[in-house]
């Protein structure tokens, strides 16, 4: 058994409860090879973990304090407050949202390395009161953090960060600036440095047709692409290389010859990876001063209840929120 000094604090909220994300937090946490991972704390009621644990057939051990072997309740300041299952709602999000915020201040506090979310609906959200776009920048206002930050998606092999994000195309070109690539560059670094990968190579795609074809195509990658890619290079001493056309990147990246690419844009890189790896996708809060992951799927609404929704992703998201729980350890 690893040491209880040795293993991250992991804080865990279950996501919509009008979703999947209750049913595969039970399951994720029956399983006693995950619990000595980490020192697992959840925010949920007694209640709460015990209905949905008998509706799935399993079995979650408590413990009174964080430790290896079980899981901490912290209850919820909305705990046992029924939410309508298969639907949005102002209730669903409220719970999220107040769920997510003890949790970001049980890491304030010195009481976790990391956080893992199960999937969230942003309508629910945006009805119950986020005025962000998304999460990733709620997060961001919630810590008092303005530095850099980039939602970062995995699939087993293969990571990717993006310049751009949640705005519109046409947008885009006017996000995309040296500093914007070198950042999102390092970050995409650490991170998969923080997975246990020590040198990892990263390509960059380019944002136009050909990369620009020197120019014809656009000037982004001679103006703004390029210089960012050398600062990485030349000043961080990040292993990279690009900029790629992204028609043909993603091919490579597939083989293996790269362990991260950075993207310009949100579907440059989204579709590549949904359609490499959906049942295994995972998305990292890149950026803030705590690691916080989720699996990249949504709340499931269809499947909701029937024990059918995949594992793999939420497995997958706890193994990272280790690894990176680790590299935070308070």
């Amino acid at each position: 058994m690893p040491s209880h000094n040795k293993i991250p604090k992991i804080t865990i909220t279950l996501g919509d409860f009008s979703g999947v994300g209750p049913e595969l937090a039970v399951r994720l946490l029956s399983n006693p090879t995950n619990l000595e991972k980490a020192a697992v704390s959840i925010f949920a009621s007694a209640s709460e973990i015990a209905t949905i644990s008998d509706d799935f057939n399993v079995t979650v051990p408590i413990g009174d304090d964080p430790g290896p072997g079980h899981v901490c309740l912290l209850g919820s300041d909305l705990a046992d407050i029924p939410v309508a299952a298969k639907q949005t709602s102002v209730a669903a999000g409220r719970r999220v949202m107040s769920d997510l915020r003890a949790a970001v201040q049980r890491y304030r506090d010195g009481l976790s390395d990391s956080l893992m979310f199960l999937p969230l609906n942003k309508t629910s959200l945006h009805l119950a009161g986020m005025h962000e776009h998304d999460e990733l920048r709620w997060f961001a206002n919630l810590l008092g953090f303005d530095g850099f930050t980039s939602e970062l998606n995995f699939v087993p092999g293969l990571t990717t960060s993006r310049v751009t994000s949640h705005i519109p195309l046409s947008e885009v070109a006017f996000g995309i600036t040296a500093r914007a690539v070198r950042d999102a560059i390092t970050l995409l670094h650490r991170v998969i440095q923080g997975t246990g990968v020590p040198h990892p190579r990263i390509a960059v795609a380019a944002l136009n047709p050909h990369a620009g074809e020197h120019g014809q195509f656009g000037r982004e990658e001679i103006e703004h692409i390029s210089p960012g890619i050398e600062l990485a290079s030349q000043v961080d001493g990040v292993n990279v290389e690009g900029p790629f056309p992204c028609d043909t990147i993603f091919i490579k990246a597939k083989k293996g010859e790269y362990d991260g690419v950075v993207t310009m844009y949100h579907d440059q890189g989204q579709i590549a990876m949904k359609l490499m790896g959906f049942d295994s996708g995972v998305t990292v809060q890149g950026g803030l001063p705590v690691p916080i992951v989720t699996p990249a799927h949504g709340t499931a609404y269809e499947i909701v209840g029937l024990g059918k929704a995949s594992l793999g992703p939420s497995q997958r998201a706890f193994d990272i929120a280790v690894d990176l729980g680790r590299q935070h350890m308070h």
